[in-house]
């Protein structure tokens, strides 16, 4: 007894004394707005001198030594609240108003959950209202785009040291619904976003490179995520007018009553209308219908139901391309030895905003229908489930090359098709802790079912009398993926490693070809401080390809693969200036070359190499400046110095500008944006020009009314928005001629918005 008196006893009472002083605790919580009760994205918990990141849908899991901590919650544009915690484990919703923008709110944390670009997306979008899909792409640090046949065409894409055509190296969804379509009649990846009424959309989440298991087709370059709102904080009622006989009319309306949404139930519907005839000779009578609804109904305590759908229809005549030397004379083009060459004018010179070819048009539309079920199983598992559906339309006829080909007839093509488009997006998460290690579980599935009928390239007269088929015939396209993926937070160092599996099914004129692809991904972060977060990405991808070209198997691989590392920081060096940089590569086994026709041409091994900076800095409480830089190298691999160039692949790209909100409601910005002169051929030997736009935008903003005021291209520049090499031969030459051929960018351009709110 005297033993265990003087030995035993006080053992076990250090035992208990340890486990005491260890004891963990685990809060859980939600954070919503608490002015539409809906989910904030990765707000930002801290306690004991300790921060994580809430996920996408407001949730997070901290784990103190205290059962009675304080936690502080902020997020950018919110008010900042402290609440003390408890024994009750129960799970905490903390509702956060809305308030100021501060740079200072913004902490970095080695979470799990923080996402590395969420900090700019978030400013930009609050800082900088959008009224079209070209602002909401627009506001991605690096992505610029362009059109060349008209306002209602998918936008062309230049990213990461890609011309991305209309969407070949992007992933680009709305809700989780793909927004590419494979094998488009048009380009691989065709990636309209013009259904996307642009007020509705809450949260928009990037990401560069093949690093992201959940990400599979197109994702090259990257992917592009926009969500829409679940609900209104008010309704609007807005109406634009401007130049070039522009208007654009646009509603949304809550439908349901605030006592709905205290109990967990929304809707609402969004409609517009566009017109405009552009600056060019020819009216453009580019004319554009959306609608948008949406219902959210939580359903118990665990699951949260989401319907929603859209429609939209466009129709548009393009001035289109229009070689150099039909504008001016002694411009440059090439011989039959690659040779530069002067040339007199054209037999008739036009206006830069003339046209060849007034046979071009087109005309699109969409239907969506998206259903989805979130969650959650208790024990910490979590579920998401997803269907949706697409039924599409479009018809182009587009003329670039004139009589080069057909010097009777004209080259006038038409390109067509019909799609249905049906998907499953499934996810199964489980959250574990290992003392203050967290283990972050996922399995996905996803599976897309295209169906395209009658899709047609063909040869037609300018009275679209039909000559020849170029390709024509049904397309049925399957894409089923499963994806695992374990991320490990352990105190600073966060480890997330995962693999993706992607089986491809191609018909086309009932021959049947397959794919199965394995892209693992690596991703380390340290945060060495809440000043500096180092990370390092790397995972292998594949470049998309089009069923008609996997069934014809012209020299193309099936799926060449794509290989891609990033070495990045994120940085506040100060407490009003953040800071995004990276050291990235790109490696592709082979690249495809999509012509503006929808040819495909099989390119070689190519490697792109570059530099990211992104920079926000909060000058005033009322004052934020934001500065892009993106350089690449983008070039063939088995080339000489002299061939190796990827014709039209962006080198040097910025964009920047200065924000402002003031407290008597008057806000706006400068902003501009710059693309360098870049290759036009392989050779180099011909260039597409460079140019500098400057942008203004004016408003003053009160609780129930808007009028703002927006000029495009302050400066009045003179810039090309599209450039690209063409073998072209006009009315009255004796002979086609390689040159390059280009679609002027709007000349100052202004609008004036009145918005009510109620």
């Amino acid at each position: 007894m005297n033993i265990f008196k003087k030995v035993a006893l006080p053992v076990i009472v250090l035992v208990f004394a340890a486990q005491l002083a260890n004891a963990q605790y685990l809060f859980k919580g939600k954070v919503i707005d608490s002015a539409t009760r809906q989910p904030i994205e990765y707000a930002t918990v801290t306690a004991g001198g300790k921060s994580i990141s809430a996920n996408k849908d407001g949730d997070f899991r901290i784990i103190l030594s205290d059962s009675a901590s304080v936690l502080t919650i902020s997020c950018i544009g919110c008010k900042t609240k402290m609440i003390t915690t408890d024994k009750s484990g129960k799970k905490i919703i903390i509702a956060l108003a809305r308030g100021k923008l501060d740079l200072k709110e913004v902490v970095i944390s080695p979470s799990l959950n923080s996402n590395s670009f969420h900090t700019i997306s978030a400013l930009d979008l609050s800082l900088r209202p959008v009224n079209s899909s070209q602002d909401l792409m627009r506001l991605v640090p690096g992505l610029f785009i362009a059109q060349h046949m008209g306002g209602g065409k998918a936008e062309q894409i230049f990213i990461r040291g890609f011309d991305a055509d209309h969407g070949t190296d992007l992933n680009v969804s709305v809700d989780g619904m793909p927004v590419n379509m494979v094998s488009h009649i048009h380009g691989q990846g065709y990636a309209d976003l013009h259904f996307l009424i642009p007020e509705t959309v809450s949260t928009y989440d990037f990401g560069k490179g093949p690093y992201y298991s959940d990400h599979g087709d197109f994702t090259t370059a990257g992917y592009l995520s926009y969500t829409t709102k679940d609900a209104l904080d008010k309704s609007m009622i807005s109406l634009e007018g401007g130049q070039f006989n522009t208007f654009r009319v646009m509603g949304m309306i809550d439908l349901l009553s605030s006592k709905a949404k205290q109990n967990g139930e929304n809707a609402y519907i969004a409609g517009e209308y566009n017109y405009t005839d552009g600056p060019f000779k020819l009216p453009e009578h580019y004319k554009r219908s959306n609608l948008f609804g949406k219902y959210t109904k939580q359903l118990g305590a665990d699951n949260k139901l989401s319907l929603s759908a859209s429609t939209f229809t466009t129709s548009w005549i393009p001035s289109g391309e229009i070689p150099e030397r039909a504008v001016a004379a002694g411009t440059t083009a090439i011989d039959d030895n690659g040779k530069p060459v002067k040339i007199p004018a054209a037999p008739v010179t036009i206006s830069r905003f003339g046209t060849i070819d007034s046979a071009q048009g087109g005309n699109s539309s969409r239907i969506n229908a998206i259903a989805r079920l979130s969650t959650d199983l208790k024990n910490n598992w979590t579920m998401e489930n997803q269907l949706y559906y697409t039924h599409y339309k479009f018809l182009l006829h587009v003329n670039s090359t004139f009589f080069a080909a057909d010097s009777i007839n004209g080259d006038e093509r038409q390109q067509g098709e019909a799609r249905d488009l049906f998907g499953y997006n499934g996810k199964l998460s489980k959250i574990s802790y290992f003392g203050k290690n967290v283990l972050t579980s996922a399995i996905g599935l996803s599976s897309r079912f295209d169906r395209s009928y009658g899709s047609d390239y063909s040869l037609v007269t300018e009275q679209y009398q039909f000559l020849a088929n170029v390709t024509h015939g049904d397309i049925r396209q399957n894409n089923t993926a499963v994806y695992l993926d374990e991320t490990l937070e352990s105190g600073k160092w966060l480890f997330n490693v995962g693999s993706r599996l992607d089986y491809f099914n191609f018909n086309y004129h009932d021959s049947t070809k397959t794919s199965v692809i394995v892209s693992p991904k690596v991703n380390i972060q340290y945060t060495a401080s809440d000043q500096a977060q180092f990370y390092l990405k790397a995972g292998k991808g594949f470049h998309s390809n089009n069923a008609i070209a996997v069934i014809g198997n012209n020299g193309l691989e099936t799926m060449p693969a794509a290989y891609g590392a990033d070495l990045g920081l994120n940085w506040k060096p100060v407490a009003h200036l953040y800071i995004n940089t990276a050291l990235w590569y790109l490696y592709l086994s082979q690249e495809f070359v999509y012509t503006d026709d929808g040819d495909i041409v099989p390119g070689g091994k190519t490697r792109r190499e570059g530099i990211d900076l992104s920079a926000r800095y909060q000058l005033a409480k009322w004052l934020f400046a934001d500065l892009n830089v993106n350089l690449a190298r983008p070039r063939m691999v088995d080339s000489t110095k002299s061939t190796g160039y990827l014709p039209l692949a962006p080198t040097f790209t910025s964009t920047g500008g200065l924000d402002f909100k003031l407290d008597n409601g008057i806000n706006g910005g400068l902003s501009y944006r710059y693309m360098h002169s870049r290759p036009g051929n392989q050779t180099n030997t011909l260039r597409a020009d460079g140019y500098y736009v400057t942008d203004l935008k004016l408003n003053y903003t009160k609780k129930r009314y808007e009028i703002g005021l927006t000029i495009e291209n302050l400066l009045n520049t003179k810039w090309n928005e599209f450039e690209a090499e063409e073998v072209s031969r006009l009315r009255g030459e004796t002979a086609a001629i390689d040159q390059m051929s280009f679609t002027p960018g709007t000349p100052l351009f202004a609008k004036l918005r009145v918005a009510v709110f109620f």
